[in-house]
């Protein structure tokens, strides 16, 4: 294979952008979100990785975003170490808001107190003006840029859920605030939970260390059901239908694409390093009932050095699923999930699951969900921060990237998508008519000619 078009392993050190550092800080090692230290022979390692954040004085966090995920994100973070309280709730909707209570209530006997529960678009400014160390960001990753803005603007550390954005303008925002944490020593830890997930971890050291060789390439695939959708109700206003319908309305959630499969793609960036040149890419629907996403999507990334990768995505009742992420290599491939292969597809490692009830193996997996609070607490308690924002801004384009490509059929490339003045979504939001998002499906290309 020519070298010329391979990723080698001092060429990625060199310029990864996600290589993170770990470090030990008043004698507890803290994992960042990329997870990785060298060794005296340059070789990558793996810090210990805690089962619970370090004690330490109360951390109050508030939460923006009532719903499923947000509610367990409330719960992985009570569940991260001692001292953890939920003391603020924010949302839109009184009936989201009511729920995540109730649940708060009934699982860990968290009471949140009147004063401290609010309804509104404004609510994550009022929950972040409540008194709290944290926000945790979990509404329709449309507002995600705002919300992330003003939290680093009031100073807060931050939870943010992927993606951090739905569009070009978005990530702009998320880049500047991510910035300025930094400079205020903030922490900021993203939602992708493969970087605080050991079998990944580990297996991603194995590659980078050139145990099957030097990077050259990457199939991404996951394939699954469709999601769920809410039909319209008679009472609901164009507003009211589409956030609560949120996955299926590209201005709120990005199109799966950038919802949910950013989280295979991120696992692409981390193991490349780099951020592709130029996005090739095709989809359409076949079987969503409302909204105006697809339901497919197939990308190719070209890259500088030659280096192409293929992401594939569908969501539709009825197919065959699955999920790859296979990172492919001069000397065999990996199964970023916990196995390497040779090119005769023989396993050469896998990763050494403890047997069920074995809680003392060093190989033991954490709940991720709950990994990623105990590094974001075990950061604030010890003063070593963490803020893998720049990663997870760059991973959200990519797909938004690939997007763009498959919506409009022509390639774009990454100086046209990181500059592009595209914006989703109105500018004002009232419970009322929502102008000019028609809920009609792009179309690619221009009618044939007889």
């Amino acid at each position: 294979m020519n070298n010329n078009n391979s990723l080698s392993r001092r060429d990625f050190i060199k310029s990864s952008v996600v290589a993170g550092t770990a470090g030990v800080v008043g004698g507890f090692p803290l994992l960042s979100s990329c997870s990785t230290e060298r060794s005296k022979k340059g070789e990558m390692t793996l810090p210990e990785l805690l089962e619970q954040a370090p004690d330490g004085k109360v951390i109050k966090a508030g939460l923006i975003g009532c719903g499923g995920r947000g509610t367990g994100a409330a719960m992985d973070f009570l569940n991260a170490g001692p001292n953890l309280q939920i003391v603020a709730l924010g949302d839109v909707f009184q009936d989201k808001l009511n729920s995540c209570r109730e649940i708060l209530k009934k699982e860990r006997n968290v009471e949140i107190a009147d004063e401290n529960c609010f309804i509104g678009f404004d609510s994550y400014e009022k929950v972040i003006d409540s008194g709290v160390d944290l926000v945790l960001l979990c509404t329709p990753p449309h507002f995600r840029p705002a919300h992330v803005e003003a939290a680093v603007n009031a100073r807060k550390h931050i939870f943010m859920e992927k993606p951090i954005a739905v569009d070009p303008f978005g990530v702009r925002k998320v880049l500047a605030a991510v910035k300025r944490a930094k400079n205020l020593n903030l922490n900021i830890v993203s939602g992708t939970i493969r970087r605080s997930q050991k079998d990944y971890m580990e297996t991603r050291r194995r590659v980078l260390n050139g145990e099957i060789g030097d990077i050259v390439g990457a199939n991404i695939i996951r394939n699954g059901g469709a999601l769920w959708f809410r039909t319209r109700r008679p009472e609901w206003s164009d507003m009211e239908y589409m956030l609560r319908n949120w996955v299926n309305f590209c201005w709120l959630s990005g199109d799966h694409i950038t919802e949910q499969f950013i989280h295979e793609v991120d696992v692409m960036n981390w193991y490349l390093g780099k951020n592709p040149i130029k996005a090739t890419g095709w989809g359409g629907r076949q079987r969503r009932v409302t909204g105006d996403q697809y339901d497919f999507f197939s990308i190719e990334y070209l890259y500088d050095n030659g280096m192409r990768t293929h992401c594939a995505a569908r969501q539709i009742d009825g197919c065959t699923n699955g999920k790859v992420e296979q990172i492919n290599c001069t000397d065999g491939y990996a199964d970023a999930s916990g196995k390497l292969y040779d090119w005769n597809g023989n396993v050469i490692w896998e990763y050494p699951y403890p047997e069920e009830g074995d809680t003392q193996s060093p190989w033991k997996v954490k709940n991720p969900f709950v990994q990623e609070h105990i590094n974001l607490v075990t950061a604030i308690r010890t003063g070593n921060t963490i803020n893998d924002g720049e990663d997870q801004a760059y991973s959200s384009l990519i797909t938004i990237m690939g997007r763009m490509a498959a919506y409009t059929g022509k390639d774009i490339t990454w100086d046209e998508v990181l500059n592009s003045d595209l914006y989703l979504g109105p500018k004002t939001y009232i419970m009322g008519p929502v102008e000019n998002i028609p809920e009609t499906i792009p179309v690619a290309g221009v009618p044939g000619k007889e």
